[in-house]
């Protein structure tokens, strides 16, 4: 594998019993959060990931708030996926007031969802993955020898940024959604400029799965348990029960049954772990090894084209599998827009309700669950969401335990970036800030 050199300014600082490097500032991933890696006689002795989840706050913004600001106020989480909130959002109420939405107003959620994943997977595989498998520090010093590519990546980004605006009012922050359905739906004219532009993105799509399985990978597959939504004849977006390869099926709302959060001392953010199992792995690897046969047939084709068989155990190749949902996004889209009649209202009327409502959809980084308590007057008295990263986490830190041996007889820098390389697998979406990874090394000798 090709190893860029790093400008990342490093500090050094050697002793005779222990060396350590810190890296301050490191792109492309979502947020900010700190890496620890002790070599104790040459032997890995610890890794800790240390990341900060501002979500935790919005639980209690949202306490004493009317159950219809809900997906307004989740929609602000994350500037990449606030459809992703939204959406879950808006599940979880109509479960608590017995509301179901159904015909074009449910397609319409898939489509603008679909958008959502042409967006923020576009931006995950070019702006954010690629660099590490072409060997540059960021899709800038990228564009320069592969302009086309990166070109390609942006295009693909802005499709998926205008369904959102389209369907949501806007790109960012979306505020056409709402509880029962949409403020405003689109006419058929209104859909026709976006389903011309689908079939570039096709294409495109179709050529992002053939050049991501070009690239080369570390051979690095581990046993997971995927867990995912299942639905019973459509691939997951907003509906479905909650399956595992390791025999889990449940209901959403059984969901605390069988998962519970973790208090960690090196970080801020919960570590989710499946009762008496451990750590699981959710996102697009998991979506598609449980649900390769609900994939658009060309989308299945593009996978096996790609030498992608229906079960992927190597989280390195989940580049090639984002680039296999961008396309299956592209077909549901187009699918959604041939087959679209404008409905005679945008939303079902809700009536609130004493209840507890859940919502489980698939954000683009894997299954993001919310659960909200409501009073006899609409106002949310308790909640609870738990974003897709926090249910990662603890298998990112068992990667790093079992990736980092092969690799800890390079030098620091080259064993950081592929560090990063690791984690970026799983697109973490750390907090809003600009920076991902502080990365502080520490080695022991006698």
């Amino acid at each position: 594998m090709f190893f860029p050199e790093d400008n990342t300014p490093h500090f050094f600082t050697d002793t005779m019993k222990s060396k350590t490097i810190k890296v301050d500032y490191l792109a492309r991933v979502e947020g900010e959060g700190a890496l620890y890696i002790k070599v104790k006689d040459g032997k890995l002795a610890d890794v800790k990931l240390k990341i900060f989840e501002p979500p935790r706050f919005f639980e209690a913004f949202l306490r004493e708030r009317t159950y219809a600001e809900a997906p307004d106020i989740t929609a602000r989480i994350c500037g990449i996926c606030p459809i992703a909130y939204q959406m879950s959002a808006v599940h979880a109420m109509e479960y608590a007031f017995c509301v179901k939405v159904e015909g074009q107003l449910r397609a319409l959620r898939r489509l603008i969802y679909c958008g959502e994943w042409i967006e923020s997977h576009a931006l995950h595989v070019y702006m954010l993955h690629a660099p590490d498998f072409l060997g540059y520090p960021d899709a800038i010093q990228m564009a320069k020898d592969h302009s086309d590519i990166v070109q390609r990546g942006l295009q693909l980004k802005k499709i998926g940024n205008e369904i959102v605006a389209l369907l949501g009012g806007r790109e960012i922050h979306p505020i056409n959604v709402r509880v029962g359905g949409f403020y405003k739906v689109p006419s058929r004219q209104e859909l026709a400029p976006i389903a011309e532009k689908l079939k570039w993105a096709r294409d495109a799509a179709l050529e992002t799965v053939r050049w991501t399985a070009t690239l080369n990978f570390p051979d690095f597959e581990q046993d997971y348990e995927f867990v995912a939504l299942r639905h019973i004849n459509e691939y997951p977006l907003n509906e479905g029960r909650l399956v595992s390869n390791k025999g889990l099926d449940i209901s959403i709302q059984e969901y605390e049954n069988y998962f519970i959060e973790e208090h960690v001392q090196h970080s801020n953010a919960l570590h989710s772990a499946i009762k008496e199992r451990g750590a699981y792995f959710v996102g697009p690897l998991a979506r598609y090894n449980l649900n390769f046969d609900l994939l658009s047939p060309s989308a299945q084709e593009a996978a096996r084209s790609a030498g992608l068989s229906p079960v992927c155990s190597n989280p390195f190749k989940s580049i090639i599998v984002r680039g296999v949902e961008i396309l299956y996004a592209c077909d549901e889209a187009l699918r959604i827009i041939d087959q679209y009649e404008k409905p005679e209202k945008p939303s079902i009327q809700v009536q609130p309700t004493v209840a507890t409502g859940f919502g489980c959809t698939e954000a683009p980084r894997g299954i993001l669950y919310h659960r909200y308590s409501i009073d006899e007057k609409g106002i949310i008295v308790d909640a609870r969401i738990v974003p897709p990263t926090s249910q990662n986490q603890k298998t990112i830190e068992n990667d790093l335990w079992q990736f980092i041996p092969k690799y800890l007889h390079l030098p620091d820098e080259r064993l950081t970036l592929q560090c990063e390389q690791a984690i970026r697998n799983y697109d973490p979406c750390i907090s809003c800030a600009t920076h991902f990874l502080k990365l502080h090394i520490e080695r022991e000798q006698k």
